[in-house]
């Protein structure tokens, strides 16, 4: 896993010149910590996520995370039977979701690194985000890793969305190809 995160942030081209510092920092992060991709390193880790949009990219799925408080994009962390870090964003969306039709970009589209109450003490996330893109018709169910799950007009988005997400959902409405 640790060679795939690598090798995905190193080849990836981002549309931003903050986000190419941020791949920077991602790098060297990986090359300090052997074990960065899994939840087990405790200064911190890398984490996938999917922005789920339907395909006429008119509206997002989010969730209202029970440890947060807040409305996210669908992820989580990585997993020993992911086989890459877009894989573990894809699976985490549709366990997220319950929706398994499902496209994912190729390459991630955004970068967060977020400080979070993890392993007992402060740590931090690194997220690695893709853009999934659902039929329009997909029916969404609520996990149980949820408090709620809801798609929301992206002209109706919640006031208090973070801006972090709002930036992943610009970033994700640029022409980003999934497979």
């Amino acid at each position: 896993m640790w060679a795939d995160a690598y090798s995905t942030l190193h080849s990836w081209q981002p549309p931003t010149t903050a986000l190419g510092c941020r791949r920077d920092e991602y790098l060297e992060f990986l090359t300090a910590h052997a074990d960065g991709v899994w939840r087990e390193c405790r200064v911190g880790h890398l984490t996938a996520s999917a922005l789920v949009l339907d395909e006429k990219r008119q509206r997002v799925l989010l969730t209202l995370h029970p440890k947060v408080g807040k409305w996210l994009q669908l992820g989580g962390h990585l997993e020993s039977g992911d086989t890459s870090v877009r894989a573990g964003a894809l699976r985490e969306a549709i366990e997220e979701s319950g929706i398994s039709t499902m496209r994912i970009s190729a390459a991630p589209v955004c970068l967060d690194r977020h400080p979070v109450p993890c392993a007992g003490g402060q740590s931090e996330h690194l997220d690695m985000q893709y853009l999934a893109l659902v039929p329009t018709s997909a029916r969404a169910v609520m996990s149980a890793e949820s408090d709620d799950l809801r798609w929301f007009d992206l002209a109706q988005l919640p006031l208090d969305l973070d801006q972090s997400v709002r930036t992943l959902i610009e970033l994700g409405l640029d022409e980003v190809h999934v497979r």
